[in-house]
């Protein structure tokens, strides 16, 4: 199983010491960093300022949200940033949710599996410049014809000859019918919450998915990425004070990361078998009671859904991870030294 660095997206001032992390990443061995985005930091240029210090890490983003961009801008900040990097760019992308496409980029949420199949599809369509791109769908027509147009749009291929035609494209998708797309028209998977409890809750959707008419991968070539915080701690003490440190992160999510009428990190929970759980931190986190939000979070599930122990207990958690199907853990990290230590415990 390989090693990942999430960089995530900003908060409200740009992050310290990054260059420090990705170069310690690099020397440590890991497989790729990963940027994100939320309404704020973009994931494309810090992948492009921090990575032109790396030679051999893959850059990632996860993920790219698909409503921010057309598609062949998408397709353009990917083809540019391969070649840049001789051909290490990994584009991940999701939907986001309705508050965000709807609330910040101004585009309708509807059917958000028919836009990311088109998405896709036009993508790879640049990627692999065989024809002048166009789309016949609904929700990214090419040439657009419908109102305000002038009628005069023209078919083009990229001007840039891409790198790479197969550029791996990996999805995030939570739900039961977004996963089984995922494994049928990706190259890899950006799951959110996956946890070794959870993991035999995904895999008759990866299975679905697999087994469609016309996949692109199998079990054997499908990478998922599935991320988690990772620390060595020497004793229980320390780990209790991870663990609860842990925890606002889980209650905003569980609770605060979305409209009280749909939220997919709820949802997600309360497939894993937190319903009530998650519909109380909900009410309260949107109640504005965040403190009685994360109050309400148990030890076992921050513990299910990161890595934290000493070095032994470390060992075989990561190891019950890959034995799920995971081929790389995405971890964030607070130093360089961090970095290191991982890297070496589980050289």
């Amino acid at each position: 199983m390989k090693l990942g660095l999430q960089l995530g997206y900003w908060g409200a001032q740009p992050p310290q010491g990054v260059g420090e992390l990705v170069a310690a990443a690099e020397e440590s061995g890991f497989d790729a960093i990963f940027t994100a985005e939320a309404w704020g930091s973009d994931a494309f240029t810090p992948l492009a300022w921090w990575g032109r210090e790396t030679s051999r890490v893959r850059l990632g983003t996860s993920i790219v949200q698909m409503s921010g961009r057309t598609p062949t801008s998408i397709a353009m900040h990917a083809l540019t940033l391969d070649h840049l990097t001789n051909g290490r760019v990994i584009l991940g992308m999701g939907v986001s949710g309705p508050q965000v496409v709807e609330g910040w980029y101004g585009q309708p949420f509807s059917k958000p599996l028919a836009r990311t199949r088109e998405v896709v599809e036009i993508i790879r369509q640049v990627l692999a410049r065989e024809a002048p791109v166009t789309n016949a769908g609904p929700h990214h027509p090419l040439p657009y014809n419908g109102p305000g147009a002038v009628h005069l749009g023209k078919p083009l291929k990229p001007i840039v000859h891409p790198l790479r035609a197969d550029l791996p494209i990996w999805l995030g998708a939570e739900g039961p019918k977004n996963v089984a797309q995922t494994a049928e028209i990706a190259d890899g998977w950006i799951p959110i919450f996956y946890t070794p409890k959870s993991a035999d809750m995904y895999q008759p959707w990866l299975d679905e998915g697999f087994a469609r008419p016309g996949a692109r991968r199998t079990r054997a070539d499908f990478e998922i990425s599935a991320t988690c915080h990772l620390q060595v701690v020497q004793n229980a003490a320390e780990k209790q004070a991870v663990i609860d440190a842990m925890k606002p992160y889980v209650s905003l999510y569980m609770g605060g990361m979305g409209a009280k009428e749909q939220n997919f990190h709820t949802q997600v929970f309360g497939r894993m078998g937190y319903a009530d759980l998650a519909e109380e931190v909900q009410n309260l986190y949107l109640a504005g009671e965040k403190d009685k939000a994360t109050a309400l979070i148990p030890d076992e599930l921050v513990d299910d859904m990161h890595i934290i122990g000493t070095a032994g207990e470390v060992r075989e958690r990561v190891a019950q991870w890959e034995e799920t199907g995971v081929t790389t853990l995405l971890l964030s990290s607070r130093s360089a030294a961090e970095i290191r230590q991982v890297a070496e415990l589980l050289a």
